[in-house]
């Protein structure tokens, strides 16, 4: 990120757990039916909760229970791999093997052996690999292998890794192809293709909106083709090579635009999302033509060619296209919406046709494939069924009788259970395979598929009833709700036992807390008065995924796929390609007549003036509320999405580990006295995250007390009779829990919710936006927050008007600041010696060195400089050393038995997530 720029109703609580009206413990949990208030048109949600109290990684009926609302129980073997996602796989000519191309594992290529369905090989960067890779970057399409079977060509960032299959079929002989940049644009490859003589591999150079042919004995490129935006995807058919631009057309003069990797994009400016797709047809027997271009839908992804059709699968428009080769038009698009409550958020992204006429579709959002009767081009398809598949299906084939899937994640992140937890980075992923069964049941295994979904229990079902009593949750969309301003702030990378695991009235680990109720006591003291959510779960594995999860409820198809090298965009807030095409929640809140206001969320474009340092930000908030003055420091912030800019409230920082959140609360509260709040309140308090000038556990602190400041300020104001305040984590990738590394804290803050217990109901991001647009009357925006089932058994109608008083941090905002502020360190509230005790920034002697070589390591990562950037940071090194700080220096990190320097951190060859430079 540059910086200058997520049923069964409980019974009624009468008792409070943490010093409510009476003093026994009362933990909510499924049982019953929910009766709430049902009125008028709209869309109504389920009335049961599907998932009830399970857990993630808990196996059952219907399958295992992962982090994304779903479960996944696929048809047929499974074979899961355990070194990193699949971002795309190839099958061997000979049908022997997969070469799948791998990241988030510290891995970049797996071979798998199908005989014997097993990962034979991984190759990475790793001094232990065999051989040896120059990085663990790889791009969205391939590896490739060559007709005869006998190289394969990993795609990276600047070209390709040509390597030597093996008679045995592993790889050997890393040799480095290159594709110049031109000026800041990589070559970021996508596809590749070979000739039939293998002397030609046409590579689709996504980076750069061209095509290049490569000599495969050189590697000299001797011709170069102009295609659309973001070409994706090749395939070959005579001598036609056909090309999916996933940005689809170069933009025409008058078009409006949004940019993409240094691309203008054809876009809508109130979604932010492209709105064309394209196919270049480039005649190989006629070179010096200008190719030709077909029209398809939105993100064109994945190619398939056979008997005289390409099809085509458009990921944001969910469909796939019929391209007649014989005429270079579309005469058939297929709708890949097996739900007809939702028509997107599916995301077909690979295809492939049997022999016997079966049209192949997987849908990497749905978890499934989706099964057609196809005869040829002109005749429509008819729809059979769907197939149940593990995480995220990326790629499809078939191998002799049977069909091979590629899940790009897998069983979730369930990689390792040991002494250290789980993380979001313990990522799988899997190879499935089966035989395609008989029509009846593909039919039987739809109903499978629906339940593993949550489509089965119906939610836009319509209601009769004339009801119009107002409730915090209504039963239907548009139905009045006791809550009219909701106040969403977001923080960054936390689990639930890093922050709560210290709390025994929840199923935490107390040996896991790092940041326990001496750093953190207004998060502690929210949860015992507000209620302790230990059942809930961030979707995403970092925050480029995570930020979309909430502001998209999905993270769309295009940043899936470039997580093998997010070089052409981490953070999807200022890329075109990252947007869906039904727009953003605060679109939908617009279009509902609710207002909006956004305070950092979702900025990409950040400038502060020469000498706003972080010591002069803490000090400028003691001024400002000394004075009532204005900051003497304005930061101004920015979105390339128009739709954005027009609810930013001007002056509040994006993420910046160079400003206090302090300062943050500080501005929005001035804007909130004098202006008062919109229905719909985003932000982004950011500095959890940690990174910043300061120790770590200051910046939680900090981030802490300004949540604190802001709860304080809404409850004692006259809106907070109407409010409802939700805390969630953009992600939880920065440690491990007990449960899973998905698991997060998250707060729900309202005279409406359930004070004073322990909800171990499962929650996600996605039902926590269900829930608030079902508040404010905002229509779903995809299939995943249509299924979802809202938050109604965190809610009551028996409102408890008490205010929050915030807690003074315990923990010195100034600790670990190299050069102090003007205005003095910070003097913190005494700790409680109930408590494990804060940090207190100093370094035993025997330790000296260590933490030493971790500074030096910190002072080259790019947390707080002008171009700062979220998640810069190998992960594993990064978790490492906020423990080490958090614990003084004394204590290993969980699982291990003894504190490392950063070149001894195990998985320290896993690039970070954010990989710009």
């Amino acid at each position: 990120m540059q910086v200058t720029r997520q049923r069964r109703r409980a019974p009624k609580v009468q008792f409070g757990l943490f010093g409510g009206r009476t003093g026994s413990r009362v933990r909510l949990v499924a049982a019953g039916t929910a009766t709430l208030a049902v009125a008028g048109g709209g869309i109504s949600y389920a009335s049961t909760d599907a998932f009830g109290t399970q857990h993630v990684g808990e196996e059952t009926d219907k399958g295992l229970v992962v982090s994304s609302d779903q479960y996944v129980k696929p048809i047929g073997e499974r074979l899961v791999i355990n070194n990193g996602k699949i971002m795309s796989s190839s099958l061997s000519p000979d049908g022997t093997h997969v070469a799948a191309s791998v990241t988030d594992g510290g891995s970049a290529l797996a071979i798998v052996d199908l005989k014997d369905w097993k990962v034979q090989q991984y190759v990475s960067n790793a001094a232990s690999s065999t051989p040896r890779l120059g990085g663990n970057d790889v791009g969205q399409e391939g590896p490739t292998y060559s007709p005869d079977g006998s190289q394969l060509w990993l795609g990276q960032t600047d070209g390709y890794t040509k390597l030597t299959v093996n008679a045995d079929g592993s790889v050997a002989n890393p040799t480095s192809i290159k594709i110049a940049a031109d000026g800041a644009k990589h070559a970021l490859v996508a596809e590749a293709v070979f000739s039939p003589d293998g002397k030609t591999v046409y590579s689709a150079v996504n980076g750069q909106n061209r095509v290049v042919a490569i000599n495969t004995a050189t590697g000299a490129i001797e011709r170069s083709w102009a295609v659309g935006i973001a070409p994706r995807d090749m395939v070959m058919v005579g001598n036609k090579l056909y090309v999916s631009n996933e940005g689809g057309r170069q933009a025409k003069p008058g078009d409006t635009t949004i940019n993409s990797y240094g691309t203008d994009v054809p876009a809508d400016p109130k979604t932010g999302a492209s709105t064309t797709g394209t196919v270049s047809v480039i005649d190989l027997a006629n070179p010096d033509a200008t190719p030709n271009s077909v029209d398809v839908g939105l993100h064109p992804t994945a190619l398939y060619a056979k008997n005289g059709a390409v099809f085509v699968t458009n990921t944001a428009t969910n469909d796939v296209s019929v391209i007649d080769t014989s005429k270079d038009k579309v005469v058939q698009t297929i709708a890949t919406q097996p739900w007809p409550e939702a028509s997107v958020g599916y995301e077909p992204d690979a295809v492939t046709l049997t022999d016997d006429g079966h049209l192949l579709v997987t849908l990497g959002r749905a978890n499934a494939v989706a099964v057609y009767k196809y005869t040829s081009p002109l005749e429509p398809v008819s729809y059979v069924g769907l197939l149940p598949t593990d995480y995220f299906p990326a790629e499809i084939t078939t191998v002799g009788n049977d069909v091979l899937v590629s899940n790009t994640r897998g069983i979730d992140a369930r990689r390792k259970a040991d002494p250290a937890g789980h993380g979001t980075h313990d990522t799988t992923s899997s190879l499935q395979r089966f035989t395609l069964p008989d029509d009846n049941t593909i039919k039987a295994q739809t109903k499978v598929v629906f339940e593993q979904n949550g489509w089965d229990n119906n939610p836009v079902k319509e209601s009769t009833s004339s009801s119009k009593r107002a409730v915090p949750v209504p039963k239907k969309l548009g139905d009045p709700s006791t809550i009219k301003h909701v106040f969403l702030i977001v923080k960054e990378n936390r689990t639930y036992d890093q922050m709560l695991g210290d709390m025994p009235e929840g199923n935490g680990d107390p040996s896991l807390a790092q940041y326990g109720e001496n750093v953190t006591p207004n998060q502690h003291a929210l949860a015992k008065q507000f209620g302790l959510y230990d059942n809930t779960y961030d979707v995403g594995t970092n925050s480029a995924e995570g930020h979309n999860w909430l502001m998209q409820a999905d993270n769309p198809e295009y940043t899936e796929s470039s997580a093998g090298e997010y070089l052409r965009s981490y953070d999807t807030e200022n890329d075109v390609l990252g947007h869906q095409r039904t727009g953003f929640i605060w679109t939908g809140a617009q279009a509902a007549g609710q207002t909006v206001k956004d305070f950092g969320e979702f900025q990409s474009l950040e400038t502060k003036p020469a000498g706003a340092t972080w010591q002069n930000y803490y000090c400028d908030v003691q001024n400002m509320q000394e004075t009532g003055k204005d900051t003497a420091y304005p930061i101004q912030v920015g979105s390339a999405i128009p739709s954005l800019n027009d609810v930013s409230v001007p002056g509040f920082p994006l993420f910046d580990t160079n400003v206090p959140d302090i300062y943050k609360a500080e501005i929005w509260k001035r804007d909130f006295e004098k202006n008062g709040p919109a229905n719909l309140n985003m932000f982004w308090l950011s500095n959890d995250h940690t990174g910043g000038p300061v120790n770590g556990a200051a910046q939680v602190a900090d981030n802490d007390l300004a949540t604190g400041q802001i709860v304080d300020e809404i409850t004692h104001s006259r809106y907070w009779k109407d409010s409802a305040i939700f805390v969630v984590e953009d992600d939880s990738q920065a440690g491990t829990d007990h449960i899973d590394g998905h698991r997060a804290p998250i707060q729900v803050i309202s005279p409406w919710a359930n004070h004073g217990v322990v909800d171990s109901h499962y929650y996600t991001q996605i039902t926590m936006i269900r829930t608030i647009e079902q508040i404010l009357g905002i229509k779903p925006m995809n299939q995943k927050d249509t299924a979802a089932t809202p938050m109604a058994s965190a809610f009551t109608t028996k409102p408890d008007y008490r205010p929050f008083k915030a807690v003074p941090n315990r923990t010195s905002l100034t600790l670990g600041i190299s050069t102090p502020p003007a205005c003095g360190l910070d003097t913190p509230a005494p700790q409680d010696a109930k408590f494990a005790l804060a940090p207190t920034g100093k370094v035993p002697a025997d330790k000296k060195d260590v933490a030493a070589k971790w500074q030096a390591w910190k002072s080259k990562q790019p947390f707080n400089a002008p171009l700062a950037k979220a998640d810069s940071a190998n992960p594993a090194q990064m978790n490492h050393f906020s423990w080490y700080e958090a614990h003084n220096w004394t204590k290993p990190y969980p699982g291990e038995k003894e504190i490392f320097a950063p070149d001894q951190v195990p998985g320290r060859y896993m690039p970070s997530p954010d990989t710009d430079g």
